[in-house]
C-alpha cells in the first residue's frame, strides 16, 4: 500500500509537463536527489513539493514553510521514515521532508530572497553541500524568507527523473546577478569506535560521515554577504561486536 501511494504520488509530480505562465520566468532553482532515499523518505519529500506547489508569495510579503506544508502527520498523508537525530537514525512522522525544504531553501538563496530563518541539521546531510542544508520541524524549527521584488513570485515543484526540482517563478522581476558558494574552513574526519566485547564479528550500527566548517556566502548584484557559519561534527563510525 505504502509503495503505491509512493508511486501514485511521483507519478502525479512527474506527469505535470513544466511549463510556464505567459510572461513568467525562473529567478531561482535548486534540484536534489532522491536517489537512494528510502521509500517513505522519498513519499514525505514529494509530499511536501505537493503541498508546496503553485504557493504564491506576495511583494514583501514573508513565506513560511511550516505554514504552507502543515503538520507532517499521518492524517496529512506522511509516513513514518528514518530521520537523523542527534547522530541515531529514528522512525518518526515525515522523515525525509527536511530534504523538500533544503531544497526550496537554495532555490531562495539563488531566486535573490531574503532569508529570515534557517536551521542546519546537528550533522552535514548528504544531499546537499556543506552548510546549504535548511532542517524543519513542525511548530519548532521553520524556513522562511521574504519576496523582495515588486511582483509576486510562485513556487514550482516538480519530480524530474531521480531528482526533486524547485523553481521559483515570477513575471517582470528585476533580479539581479546571484552567486552562492561555500568556504570549507575544515573537514573532521570520523572515527570508528567498537562497542560490545567477546565476539569475533561486527555489525555496522551507524555509519559515520565527515564534519565540516563551513561558510556560506552570497553575492547579490556584487553586494557580497555571509549567509551562514556552520559547524558539523563527524558522524563517528560505530561497530557493535556479536557474541
Amino acid at each position: 500500500m505504502k509503495a503505491a501511494l509512493l508511486a501514485f504520488a511521483v507519478a502525479a509530480l512527474a506527469a505535470m509537463l513544466f511549463s510556464l505562465p505567459s510572461g513568467e520566468e525562473c529567478i531561482g532553482s535548486w534540484a536534489s536527489p532522491l536517489a537512494g532515499r528510502t521509500s517513505a523518505q522519498r513519499h514525505n519529500a514529494v509530499r511536501a513539493a505537493e503541498r508546496l506547489d503553485g504557493a504564491v508569495i506576495q511583494p514583501g510579503e514573508v513565506f513560511s514553510f511550516n505554514g504552507r506544508v502543515g503538520s507532517c502527520s499521518r492524517d496529512q498523508g506522511f509516513l513514518r521514515a528514518p530521520v537523523s537525530f542527534n547522530g541515531q537514525l529514528v522512525i518518526t512522522w515525515g522523515g525525509g521532508v527536511c530534504q523538500t525544504s533544503t531544497t526550496l531553501y537554495n532555490a531562495a538563496l539563488l531566486g535573490g530572497m531574503e532569508v529570515v530563518e534557517r536551521h542546519p541539521h546537528r550533522f552535514a546531510p548528504t544531499y546537499v553541500p556543506p552548510g546549504r542544508d535548511a532542517a524543519v520541524a513542525y511548530d519548532a524549527f521553520d524556513l522562511k524568507f521574504r519576496n523582495p521584488y515588486d511582483v509576486p513570485v510562485r513556487v514550482r515543484c516538480s519530480v524530474e527523473g531521480e531528482r526533486l526540482v524547485i523553481r521559483l517563478c515570477a513575471a517582470g522581476a528585476q533580479k539581479p546577478e546571484v552567486r552562492v558558494w561555500q568556504d570549507v574552513r575544515h573537514i573532521a574526519q570520523p572515527a570508528t569506535l567498537t562497542t560490545g566485547s567477546g565476539g569475533r564479528h561486527t555489525r555496522l550500527r551507524t555509519q559515520g560521515a565527515p564534519g565540516f566548517d563551513v561558510v556560506v556566502l552570497r553575492s547579490v548584484g556584487g553586494r557580497q554577504e555571509v549567509v551562514s557559519s556552520n559547524r558539523y561534527p563527524a558522524l563517528n563510525t560505530i561497530l557493535e561486536r556479536l557474541e
